[in-house]
């Protein structure tokens, strides 16, 4: 089905120039690097919260004889290592699911995997297994200011953006020169083009704005600014990067009526 897609303008070159001087999850005083050290902006959450726990519980579990029939028939009721507390934090109504498994809590690096859930067959990966990277000290549940930990939990993919026009998304999109980068990150390597296409995780930010708003509804110690972007050859200050191919598919995939989240964390953690 073809929708309209909803391209907004870069913010002012005030707001850009901030940015510009802010690193992935950093603050606007943060002299640590550009955005792109490891990724800023953010993906909106639900207006009510911006925090991991704000969606729909999951749908009641199915009896043992409904569940042994599914698994003869083919059909994937659950997410492969995705535990029932995970999964009570992904709404009944949600029907993509990016799920990004870190191999232990303070590793920066992770496989991520798209599946999609079908009413016949379950759910079903659609896109991956990909290689993936996270902040230089991995994972947390309490992620704050400049920690460089990604934030565990559930949360929406609603806005997008990036330096080069859309690669043909249905999340809003957010086109400019604000998502140039400059520096280098941890080890030296260049940022150029980690910005060029960016997912916003709902990680404590507004929904429904460009990925380049600095809004912080828990508070600028919470931290923020989390993408998903491009791959810059390193670990992120918070970010979670891939391969620019799989960042492009990945935007073209995501369905604002599928209500799409990032379901991310360390392997253990995920499977409880």
């Amino acid at each position: 089905m073809n929708r309209e897609h909803t391209v907004r303008t870069s913010t002012l070159a005030a707001l850009a120039a901030v940015l510009l001087l802010t690193g992935c999850g950093g603050s606007p005083a943060d002299d640590g690097g550009s955005p792109a050290a490891a990724g800023a902006g953010s993906g909106p959450a639900p207006r009510e919260s911006a925090s991991p726990t704000d969606l729909e519980p999951r749908e009641p579990r199915a009896e043992r004889g409904d569940d042994q029939s599914r698994q003869r028939r083919g059909i994937r009721r659950e997410i492969p290592g995705i535990g029932p507390r995970t999964h009570d934090r992904i709404g009944p109504r949600t029907r993509q699911v990016f799920v990004v498994t870190g191999r232990s809590t303070g590793s920066n690096r992770a496989t991520a995997v798209l599946y999609e859930r079908d009413r016949r067959i379950g759910w079903q990966p659609v896109s991956g297994p990909w290689r993936a990277r996270n902040a230089l000290k991995g994972w947390t549940g309490d992620h704050r200011l400049n920690d460089l930990r990604t934030p565990i939990g559930v949360y929406g993919l609603t806005d997008a953006g990036g330096r080069l026009p859309d690669p043909g998304t249905e999340l809003p999109y957010d086109q400019g020169p604000a998502f140039t980068p400059s520096g280098v990150n941890f080890e030296g390597e260049s940022l150029t083009g980690a910005f060029d296409h960016v997912v916003a995780v709902n990680y404590n930010r507004e929904p429904g704005s460009t990925p380049l708003d600095w809004t912080r509804p828990l508070g600028v110690g919470k931290g923020g600014g989390i993408w998903i972007h491009v791959d810059h050859g390193g670990a992120t200050k918070g970010c979670v990067t891939l391969a620019r191919p799989q960042v492009a598919e990945l935007l073209k995939r995501l369905d604002p009526e599928a209500r799409p989240v990032v379901v991310m964390g360390p392997e253990r953690h995920l499977a409880r």
